[in-house]
């Protein structure tokens, strides 16, 4: 996925930490928090109108600010995205913890990995930056795929402990093949059953010896 346009600072920019998490946020006066929460609703308009590779000069435009104050509050685009999807991500986290005890782990795995492939295909570019971000917990979107992970791997354990899915399947290899998969229906918007059909091929690999 690309970084940023041309012209724009780079990660080495202002040394400002993105809020990856919210204890690590400082207190904000009020015009830094408009500022921060304006940032937040033009880039959620414009990720979904126009991709995640849309323009940052463009968001702080439509945001009413300078690049500057984008950089301010996020130091790169993952830290941005990572920001912007945060809502998304907490619902999917919640919808795990809804799962946890539910009596068919493996159809509970399933209909979790669903969702995420309805999140993913929300954002043009989105899937292949989590893909990217599970091999760097050092990125900005660190703050979404870690604790997907996380919740994923509960999930997965119940179904294997049932016998459902195969030991050897770990939840980083089902991770990438979910994102893969939403990363294919969202180059392939004119086959609205592409994503079943691909969960479904992923599941015939996932499940263990008995039939």
């Amino acid at each position: 996925m690309a970084t940023e346009t041309a012209g724009q600072p780079q990660t080495t920019g202002p040394a400002v930490t993105a809020p990856a998490r919210p204890q690590d946020v400082r207190p904000m006066r009020a015009d830094a928090r408009r500022n921060y929460e304006r940032l937040l609703t033009e880039a959620r308009t414009a990720f979904t109108e126009h991709g995640t590779d849309t323009s940052l000069e463009d968001i702080a435009r439509r945001a009413g600010v300078g690049i500057g104050t984008l950089y301010r509050h996020f130091p790169n685009r993952t830290a941005l995205m990572g920001a912007v999807f945060q809502g998304e991500v907490d619902a999917l986290l919640a919808h795990a913890r809804r799962l946890a005890d539910a009596p068919q782990p493996c159809a509970a795995l399933v209909e979790w990995l669903r969702a995420i492939i309805t999140h993913a295909t929300t954002y043009r570019g989105l899937s292949r930056a989590l893909m990217t971000a599970s091999a760097d917990d050092s990125s900005g979107m660190a703050r979404c795929s870690v604790p997907m992970r996380e919740a994923g791997g509960a999930l997965l354990t119940r179904a294997q402990q049932a016998g459902a899915v195969r030991p050897d399947v770990s939840i980083s290899d089902l991770m990438q093949l979910t994102n893969g998969i939403a990363l294919a229906v969202e180059e392939s918007p004119d086959d609205p059953q592409l994503a079943d059909r691909l969960l479904t091929l992923t599941l015939r690999g996932l499940k263990g010896e008995s039939r």
